[in-house]
């Protein structure tokens, strides 16, 4: 059989019936066949390893600021799977073993009312932080319930806001007014399953009865207002996510009037206190794509112009990161993938600017969190391929103190950590990363993603060096273009019709690991997972004889349909739209459900998903699992119940999933 070419050709479109009875049999079957195929003694003793380092009480646990002086983190171990939300004060986190104030027990919320719930996040009431909005999601989906719960009681509030499951978007304007975007009724959502509408809703009053301040169409991605309860800078603000990139941004003036912040649609805009910062996508005003500007938010908002540049980048240097502190900004840049942070504080004309203690030669720095309302003080935390991380207090003029130090999950000693390049096809020079024994003759494992301007950074795993690594594995990050790395020039050469640069540079990467001798194909292994199983499928089916094993987690296949499940229609501007004539010649071309065909040299692959993932449709995997053992392929499926689009609810999920997946791998090129 050749490409298909519409639904009409689709004999497995029953798959996308998320839970309808025949596909959840069909599901279950092949679960059960691939958990009796790797579920061995050593898928057990990879899991066990895995766990190991997942439930560890030596893990950083990585707290968050709330403005109150606290330290919150939410923290899983084998004795609380679902997690704790809690809290403690500094010096108490200074400590070997913090003692922490449980807010919330998930585990102990769930046996008392029979639910399932995961962790979704909160939002807390500023200043008085006595409130917070939480989200509890089913099984780790997307959508979610929204409950107001008490941080001095401890408990829910009784009459408090709450809101069904939903993908819901809410904010604190007050004690007694929030501001909600949710699914209203027919008409509330846009097309790709997101909030459309915002209303302000007054404790009290019945839902039915918020008063809407902002309308969306029902073609954006999606609408949201925030409350900015900065004393002197008291705002709300509307962001109007025309598709996945760009955006219409307004201040809601009291009256209710919107004004325009006539920045570019593509561009990122921030306001603090007095500020504006404008990261562009695109040329602006004699300015080049990836630069930070900054102006008067006033003066931005009366029609002035005089803008800052803050970082400018070129073909080597992106700009990573960016967070407030209360009277300086510190910014995080990458030359080559390799990061270092400088902290700049406003003058006139230019900005002061000064470095921030960096990490080692292939460590990766990131800023945790600052709190912007109340002090100049930040948490940093560095990290590497080899190196564990360690979590830096700072404060702006002074040193930093290291608070928490991660343990060596693996033996080190015989391993280090190498930058290549490779040249793509069109001449691209693609950086890629490889960690593992030099000498070393084991199987190869290669990751990539290459989509929505994220960059692969270094980091440390535990679980990749417990269950790769230390097995005599080698272990490479690929930083194809579609990703962020060098900025949104980088990320913009592999959109849409030229989607394939992205393809192309993986493959480089592929065929440069084979020409450095450092693994033959036949060794080699391909993991990726959202946009990633995306690029492990055009791997699969363009490019079989590249490798000896495929993996592929919680996939985009059907490029065809893909606009038409969840939340897909919001990367249509990623992608293209498939219901566009011109835009289906080029996807057709790649996308793998459409591109399978019998008699290919297709390495064994393995499929993993989650029944639960609401974002991206488990029909993607499902179907090209059909389709793979349709023609005789050796194709394994592993369906999670659990677990949202990152296919495990929690640590136990978690092992099982990355033990199947590296015992796989293993059996596959290690033979």
């Amino acid at each position: 059989m050749g490409a298909l070419n519409g639904d009409g050709d689709d004999r497995y479109l029953w798959l996308e019936a998320v839970d309808g009875p025949e596909a959840m049999r069909w599901v279950r079957e092949r679960s059960a066949e691939a958990l009796e195929a790797l579920g061995g003694d050593g898928f057990r003793r990879t899991k066990d390893a895995i766990r190991e380092v997942l439930d560890s009480k030596e893990r950083i646990s990585y707290p968050s600021w709330r403005g109150d002086g606290f330290y919150y983190d939410f923290w899983r171990d084998a004795e609380h799977p679902r997690g704790q939300w809690r809290r403690t004060t500094l010096e108490q986190y200074r400590s070997e073993k913090p003692e922490w104030d449980v807010l919330l027990d998930v585990d102990a919320l769930n046996a008392a009312e029979g639910e399932n719930w995961t962790w979704g996040g909160a939002t807390v009431l500023r200043p008085s932080y006595d409130r917070c909005l939480l989200s509890l999601s089913r099984g780790g989906a997307d959508a979610a319930v929204i409950r107001e719960f008490d941080l001095r009681d401890r408990a829910f509030v009784t009459d408090g806001f709450t809101l069904p499951e939903a993908k819901t978007d809410v904010g604190w304007i007050d004690a007694d007014h929030i501001f909600v975007g949710t699914d209203f009724g027919d008409g509330s959502l846009t097309s790709s399953g997101y909030p459309r509408v915002v209303k302000r809703w007054r404790r009290g009053t019945p839902l039915a009865e918020a008063e809407t301040v902002f309308e969306g169409e029902t073609g954006d991605v999606t609408v949201r207002v925030h409350h900015d309860p900065t004393p002197g800078y008291t705002r709300d603000l509307v962001s109007r996510s025309l598709d996945f990139f760009r955006s219409e941004q307004f201040l809601l003036r009291p009256s209710g009037e919107l004004v325009r912040i006539a920045i570019p649609e593509d561009a990122d805009g921030d306001v603090h206190r007095e500020w504006l910062l404008i990261r562009l996508r695109s040329q602006w005003r004699g300015h080049r794509a990836g630069t930070l500007l900054v102006t008067g938010f006033d003066d931005f908002l009366g029609g002035g112009r005089d803008l800052t540049v803050l970082f400018a980048p070129d073909e080597h240097t992106s700009l990573s990161g960016y967070a407030w502190t209360r009277h300086h900004l510190i910014l995080v840049t990458m030359t080559d993938v390799l990061s270092r942070a400088e902290i700049l504080t406003p003058g006139t004309p230019e900005w002061g600017r000064e470095p921030l203690p960096g990490a080692g030669e292939f460590d990766d720095t990131r800023i945790v969190d600052t709190d912007p309302e109340n002090s100049d003080e930040y948490l940093i935390a560095a990290e590497g391929y080899l190196q564990p991380a360690a979590l830096s207090l700072g404060s702006v003029g002074g040193p930093l103190e290291v608070l928490k130090r991660e343990p060596a999950f693996f033996d080190t000693e015989r391993m280090a950590v190498r930058q290549h390049f490779a040249v793509s096809a069109d001449g691209t020079r693609v950086p890629y990363f490889v960690t593992g024994d030099p000498s070393g003759e084991g199987p190869t494992l290669l990751y990539g993603y290459g989509g929505f301007e994220i960059a692969l950074t270094p980091g440390y795993s535990g679980v990749i060096g417990r269950g790769w690594l230390t097995r005599g594995g080698t272990y490479v990050v690929a930083n194809i273009r579609g990703g962020g790395e060098y900025g949104p020039s980088w990320h913009h050469a592999a959109l849409r019709e030229n989607r394939v640069k992205a393809y192309e540079d993986f493959a480089a990467v592929a065929s440069d690991l084979v020409a450095r001798g450092i693994t033959t194909p036949s060794r080699l292994g391909i993991l990726g997972g959202s946009n990633g199983g995306l690029l492990m499928g055009v791997m699969l089916t363009r490019y079989p004889s590249l490798f000896g094993a495929v993996v592929i987690k919680v996939p985009l296949l059907d490029m065809r349909r893909y606009t038409k499940l969840l939340a897909g229609a919001s990367w249509i501007a990623e992608y293209g739209d498939p219901d566009v004539p011109a835009d289906w010649e080029f996807l057709r071309e790649f996308s793998p459900y459409q591109n399978v065909r019998a008699g290919e040299p297709y390495p064994p692959v393995l499929l993993i998903t989650s029944t639960r993932d609401d974002r991206v449709h488990p029909g993607h995997a499902r179907k090209m699992m059909a389709r793979l053992r349709e023609y005789g392929y050796d194709a394994t499926y592993y369906e999670n119940v659990e677990g949202g689009h990152g296919a495990a609810a929690d640590n136990d999920q978690t092992a099982t999933i990355w033990g199947l997946t590296l015992d796989f791998l293993y059996r596959r090129l290690a033979a």
